[in-house]
């Protein structure tokens, strides 16, 4: 995840509006949530941060005996779930929970949470309050790595579920829990369990992950908004290779190698994709959060067909609004010579591309190629794993009206219910060709240096947000498992 949610802010802060008028939303769904004991979830969460499940390079041995004895504490804490659900193993501690539905004919619904977790960066453990790992109970926060990168987001989940079994629900429709154990690195887990449907055949109503919150001070208008991801960028990352005469560096030819990556690199950055308000989910996010705008700046939000050019305008102006608009071009890596007075016959660079819903990995390749024809050597490829963005979710129908409705329904009153894009990756995006809709959020009311924590330094969850996010995802589930629920 997930940090994707501080450039959809950050693009709200450009616009500068400030009101209190009502925004039109979807209908907060009418229910009587679950109740949910506080206490007894943070203390599972806590147990579950103390499982160092880490994915990163190096990790793999260090972490495998954690990734077991995580699972075996989560058949210890949700029995029926164990027993009453079919399991089936993906490799590399990746599971699928299958809870079977009634009528074979509707399509399933499909919930994610991942198992892993980033590490600490070394040398930062003492910018911590408490140790990442100790899952300390603190000032009416759940302390540690992953309470919101996911495992409160999963605990919450399979607290739900577990409700709805001691509870007798008899779903219509049937119920996939994937629980990936490497997001983190690539998602392999989320690409097997979104196999393992395909192979059924299946086509999913809706996925449902992490990605977005309530943040409780939007920048708008300083209110709480309900930021429902919709969407997600792709990912490439694209190899350049610059070819000249290497020998000694006192006879240099016109053109070395280095100096045509060199080259290629400036071309590149300075042919940019387009960048617009239209193509993702941005102009139906200004749509949403328009009504509590005022003065011009409100009444450009409520007629951004007239004034998409200054809006767009006012979101080129910062680096992490502008990546909601349009493919972003990244060099990260640079790569040439072995020793100071060599001339290296090949020097390469990496580029990382997250790729706007209106590119594609080959259109993305292809403008790429065409910024450097003029340059003789100079060639591109794909490097690494590549994928398209996957489709925009729907913001108007059932499926919307089920999220964003039980959304508002934890949310304080007036909230908006805003769609919005990730300008990072999610497991989500594994499901793009078994599920109609891709939704990512959970009711956590966040401030941004919440979710600045996210990866990083004193990561946090609040207590009271537990009992929130379980009562969520029971309605939710509850809800979407009847019959008629997308009709």
């Amino acid at each position: 995840m997930k940090r994707g949610l501080i450039a959809c802010m950050a693009s709200l802060a450009l616009v500068g509006c400030s009101g209190n008028t009502a925004s039109e939303t979807p209908q907060a769904l009418d229910i009587t949530p679950a109740v949910f004991d506080a206490g007894e979830l943070s203390q599972t969460l806590a147990e579950a941060i103390r499982f160092r499940t880490i994915s990163a390079p190096g990790f793999e041995a260090e972490s495998a005996d954690d990734f077991d004895a995580f699972r075996a504490f989560l058949a210890e804490r949700f029995p029926l779930i164990h027993s009453r659900l079919e399991i089936t193993e993906l490799g590399g501690h990746s599971v699928i929970f299958t809870w079977r539905g009634s009528d074979a004919e509707l399509a399933p619904v499909i919930f994610l949470a991942h198992q892993d977790v980033v590490p600490v960066e070394p040398g930062t453990e003492e910018r911590w309050t408490y140790p990442a790992f100790d899952g300390v109970i603190a000032d009416g926060l759940v302390w540690g790595r992953g309470t919101m990168d996911m495992k409160g987001h999963l605990i919450t989940l399979l607290s739900a579920v577990e409700r709805h079994l001691a509870e007798g629900t008899q779903p219509a429709r049937t119920v996939y829990l994937a629980l990936g154990a490497d997001e983190e690195v690539g998602g392999a887990g989320a690409r097997a369990a979104a196999d393992y449907i395909a192979r059924t055949g299946q086509h999913a109503w809706f996925t449902l992950d992490e990605g977005g919150f309530t943040i409780m001070e939007n920048p708008v208008s300083g209110t709480p908004a309900a930021m429902i991801a919709v969407a997600e960028k792709g990912y490439m990352t694209v190899e350049i290779t610059a070819r000249a005469r290497g020998g000694h560096s006192s006879t240099p030819p016109q053109h070395t190698s280095v100096g045509l990556l060199a080259r290629a690199l400036v071309q590149i950055e300075e042919a940019p994709f387009e960048h617009g308000l239209d193509g993702g989910p941005t102009r139906a996010m200004i749509a949403a959060l328009a009504p509590q705008a005022s003065g011009m700046a409100g009444f450009a939000m409520r007629h951004s067909g007239l004034f998409g050019p200054v809006l767009t305008e006012r979101f080129m102006a910062d680096d992490a609004s502008r990546a909601l608009l349009g493919t972003t071009i990244a060099p990260t890596i640079v790569q040439g010579g072995i020793k100071d007075n060599v001339l290296p016959q090949e020097s390469r660079a990496l580029v990382n591309l997250r790729l706007h819903p209106r590119d594609t990995t080959d259109s993305a390749l292809a403008h790429l190629r065409a910024s450097i024809a003029d340059l003789d050597g100079v060639t591109i490829e794909p490097w690494g794993s590549i994928n398209d963005a996957p489709p925009v979710a729907a913001t108007e129908g059932p499926a919307w009206d089920l999220i964003a409705g039980a959304a508002l329904a934890f949310a304080p009153e007036g909230t908006p219910a805003v769609p919005m894009m990730l300008t990072a990756t999610t497991d989500a995006r594994a499901f793009a060709d078994v599920s109609e809709n891709l939704y990512r959020y959970a009711p956590v009311r966040a401030g941004m240096d919440d979710v600045a924590r996210i990866h990083g330094d004193d990561e946090h969850i609040a207590v009271e947000d537990l009992p929130r996010m379980a009562a969520y995802f029971h309605a939710v589930i509850g809800a979407a498992v009847r019959a008629d629920a997308d009709r």
